[in-house]
């Protein structure tokens, strides 16, 4: 496969590229606010999808939506045309499809409890240790008892269950201690009214959805509306790490390629780092490490490189980075240290020109050919093609009811599961054990798919042009297969999260 055309990103005297082969070497795009990040961060968007990869990026302020749009020569947008010579340039829009956890700015974006696994809901949860420690005996006891937890009140009557009964799981799982099993339950309330009934659910995401192009080969722009996610931080950056998280699971190993498969932007990155673990910390930074082997490239936008754990930020090849404020001596050396993260410049007193860097000016360093980290240039970024800002209500349901899966996530599902098992909704009154591997929904679904449950990849070098929307039968079957059919019956299933980060996981 022929390598693609380079992105041009930025110029100073000479034309500053982004080399599509380096591109899943990972970035980063850090500055002050009101430098131009997000700018930055548009540019790049549009430049992957007219090379054909799909992008998923977070629009934290609701201004991101106007790459759906062609844009206009307005006054600024002209001038920097003109100063930077840019000869043919053409205005235009992108192939977007919108999500939004709440369901209302996009399609909805749903996972199940048991895709989200215990270590991440104990984030979410804010529990500490002994509760975390709970909560996973929880899952461990619902999996042996073949009990799928797939929304809140899968998970609290499980935790009623355990507690009511915690005597009869002591001698094999350890000590259940009801004080914790009670502070869970409180921050389940805590969650769902801040509207987590909303995101566990089914039917969940299809991350298929993601990985489209449209009828020009262009690839999807994923805008997921987050200006309301950003209220609560903590399920912000969870959510966002849970996706990436996924995408790490499904996605199989493709090696060196010449353009990325995926391009995941991750805004407001220093949320994903407060206080976090140390342990999921270190499971992030191997993530981040071993994804690009996947296709897939991250780029964190944050408005300092100190937010990124150095671990992390030695993994980020590609890098814009816009003006640094220094009013405190802890600014000035945040500068000092920003500044010698690069390939220096002999013509360029870098950490003197952080500071004076006018908005939309940048210092860039992108990897060579041979994955090296090119010399840091002064240059100004690109003007976007596509509209600068927010689009009206009007257009955005226009392109929602257009979408390619409008339809497939707009309905609640809810399937028989630990609820109704453990309520004897269905006239059981007490979980029945779990089923022997070949029997039940798991032999079945195992017969009708071959045995393998994962997504398949797009045919590499030839552009989707289009899914065919599949029924909600075929919706839920799907997922279903993630959630049941393991080799020991109908034993739970969960994302990379609860593998990589707890053990060993079964296999499909």
């Amino acid at each position: 496969m022929s390598a693609a055309e380079p992105i041009l990103v930025a110029k100073a005297a000479a034309e500053i590229h982004l080399l599509p082969q380096m591109a899943n070497r990972h970035g980063l795009i850090a500055g002050a606010t009101g430098t131009g990040k997000t700018i930055t961060l548009q540019v790049l968007a549009e430049s992957f999808s007219r090379l054909g990869v799909p992008v998923f990026l977070a629009d934290v302020k609701g201004d991101l939506a106007g790459l759906s749009q062609a844009g206009s020569p307005t006054p600024k947008v002209q001038e920097r045309i003109n100063q930077l010579k840019l000869e043919g340039f053409t205005f235009g829009g992108c192939p977007v499809t919108f999500w939004d956890v709440f369901g209302e700015a996009g399609h909805p974006v749903r996972a199940t409890i048991s895709e989200m696994g215990p270590l991440l809901l104990s984030r979410l949860l804010m529990l500490n240790e002994t509760q975390a420690g709970v909560l996973n005996l929880v899952f461990r006891i619902a999996d042996a008892q073949g009990l799928l937890l797939l929304d809140l009140k899968d998970l609290r009557t499980m935790l009623q269950f355990v507690g009511e009964n915690a005597s009869r799981f002591t001698t094999e799982y350890g000590n259940v201690s009801t004080a914790s099993i009670g502070a869970i339950q409180r921050n389940l309330l805590a969650l769902e009214q801040q509207g987590a009934e909303k995101f566990f659910a089914e039917p969940a995401l299809n991350f298929d959805d993601f990985m489209q192009t449209d009828t020009q080969g262009r690839g999807v722009i994923n805008i997921l509306s987050a200006d309301k996610l950003m209220q609560s931080p903590k399920i912000y950056a969870t959510f966002l790490l849970w996706l990436l998280s996924e995408l790490f699971e499904r996605l199989p190993e493709v090696g060196d390629m010449p353009k990325p498969r995926l391009i995941f932007f991750f805004d407001e990155a220093h949320l994903l780092f407060d206080d976090i673990p140390n342990a999921l910390q270190e499971k992030i930074e191997q993530v981040v490490r071993l994804i690009r082997s996947k296709g897939v490239g991250i780029y964190f936008v944050s408005q300092n490189p100190r937010d990124i754990p150095d671990d992390i930020l030695g993994q980020l090849g590609n890098r814009v980075q816009h003006a640094l404020r220094a009013f405190t001596p802890r600014d000035q050396q945040a500068v000092k240290t920003a500044a010698e993260t690069f390939r220096p410049n002999p013509k360029l007193n870098t950490a003197a020109v952080l500071t004076e860097l006018a908005v939309g000016e940048a210092l860039v360093s992108f990897l060579d050919e041979k994955g090296q980290p090119g010399i840091v240039e002064r240059a100004f970024i690109c003007p976007p093609r596509s509209q600068i800002g927010p689009i009206k209500s009007e257009q955005r349901q226009q392109l929602i009811q257009s979408s390619l899966v409008y339809g497939m996530y707009e309905k609640v599902v809810d399937r028989e599961s630990a609820y109704e098992r453990l309520k004897g909704a269905h006239g059981q009154s007490n979980p029945a054990p779990a089923q022997p591997a070949g029997t039940e929904e798991g032999g079945f679904l195992r017969s009708l798919f071959g045995g393998d449950s994962s997504p398949a990849p797009a045919a590499s070098g030839r552009p989707r042009t289009g899914r065919q929307q599949d029924s909600l039968m075929e919706t839920m079957t799907k997922s279903a297969v993630r959630t049941i059919g393991s080799t020991v019956g109908r034993e739970i299933i969960r994302g990379i999260m609860g593998s990589i980060f707890g053990g060993a996981r079964r296999r499909r």
